[in-house]
């Protein structure tokens, strides 16, 4: 009954929006490397540039961002940041080299930097305690069916011409207009003294359930492009010469899982506490990591991605609820800003641990 009032809430589908641009950018243009290191005539080496100038300008600016989304509103920030996404990367198709598509690839991620976080903001200011984990979760089930439809997308583009992709997201403007005339948020501009509301929001970020919450998050994602995304592929391709395709498939099914499984977390929320949530999570989290070495087939490997799916969908979004209960609606922005930064540090540090671990398991 909770998702039904979710779901006739118009703001939820703005929101549903910024997730799926917010994941756009990296999703969508993956499939199309080959393509532009073959245009460009490029080493391979290079090509991880794209991603890396794309996020990280989110490193820096999202703490920012969340502070100017708390003193001058969300619109204030939102707006201009899909336009600029827009704008961004529509130019990466018409670049005439790969340095200045590089270039364009930081601008579009200096608009992407507020998105991740300030999605998960709104539905804190809009969305009731009843109604918040139903809200979060439906949105990481939007946000896993985006990653797992972006690189069929973007795969089928490429195969017009190498920057195609790079047309989508200009969707990012009626995203924009969406933001500007349709979504209606009840947060008001903070008239607080800079000061005091700086003072404010670490008091609340220092708090000891926050900085857990924090810390798992930076575990999560560890785990998640550490051991699943950087090594996953290598392990199918070692242990069964699996095709590019089989991997996208199991890989694609493990979206598909945290996508179903995320839709149930409001109800999940009403049968048990939030906390054995979590050590359902992380249980299931040890039972895929485990099973890997064991799978004696490339099929059965769907096994542990089902498992790692479930994982995935139990944990992002009852985190993310638990935090925008936590924040007070005058600090929300700035404290789900810091965890975006959070989120970026586990995105960082999961391959150089996992390449630290599978390097020495190889000895």
């Amino acid at each position: 009954m909770t998702d039904n009032h979710v779901l006739r809430n118009k703001n939820i589908y703005v929101i549903f929006s910024m997730t799926l641009l917010a994941v756009m950018g990296v999703a969508s243009i993956t499939p199309a490397f080959p393509s532009i290191a073959e245009h460009f005539q490029i080493d391979y080496k290079k090509i991880g540039l794209l991603i890396t100038a794309f996020t990280l300008p989110g490193v820096f600016l999202t703490p920012i961002l969340g502070v100017l989304a708390d003193r001058y509103g969300r619109k204030t920030v939102l707006v201009p940041a899909l336009f600029l996404f827009a704008i961004a990367g529509y130019s990466c198709s018409q670049v005439n080299s790969f340095e200045m598509l590089v270039i364009f690839r930081f601008i579009q991620g200096v608009g992407a930097a507020s998105l991740g976080s300030l999605n998960v903001t709104l539905i804190g200011d809009i969305f009731s305690k009843e109604q918040r984990a139903s809200a979060m979760g439906l949105n990481a089930s939007v946000l896993s069916m985006g990653t797992a439809m972006y690189p069929f997308i973007g795969g089928a583009l490429t195969m017009i011409a190498w920057n195609f992709p790079f047309y989508f997201p200009l969707l990012a403007i009626p995203g924009g207009l969406m933001v500007l005339f349709v979504l209606e948020s009840p947060h008001t501009k903070s008239e607080e003294k800079f000061l005091i509301y700086l003072r404010q929001t670490l008091k609340s970020v220092g708090q000891l359930k926050v900085l857990v919450l924090f810390l798992l998050n930076v575990l999560t994602f560890i785990i998640l492009y550490g051991s699943y995304l950087t090594y996953f592929p290598f392990v199918m391709k070692d242990s069964f010469s699996s095709t590019a395709f089989m991997i996208g498939i199991i890989m694609s099914s493990s979206s598909i899982t945290t996508a179903i499984t995320a839709s149930f977390l409001g109800r999940l929320t009403k049968r048990f506490e939030q906390k054995d949530l979590l050590k359902v999570s992380y249980l299931f989290y040890i039972i895929s990591l485990c099973l890997i070495p064991f799978i004696p087939n490339e099929s059965l490997m769907l096994i542990p991605a089902f498992f790692f799916g479930a994982a995935q969908g139990i944990n992002i979004p009852n985190v993310q609820t638990m935090l925008v209960s936590i924040a007070p609606m005058e600090y929300r922005a700035a404290f789900m800003s810091l965890n975006g930064m959070v989120l970026r540090i586990g995105q960082t540090l999961g391959p150089l641990i996992a390449g630290l671990f599978f390097a020495f398991w190889g000895n």
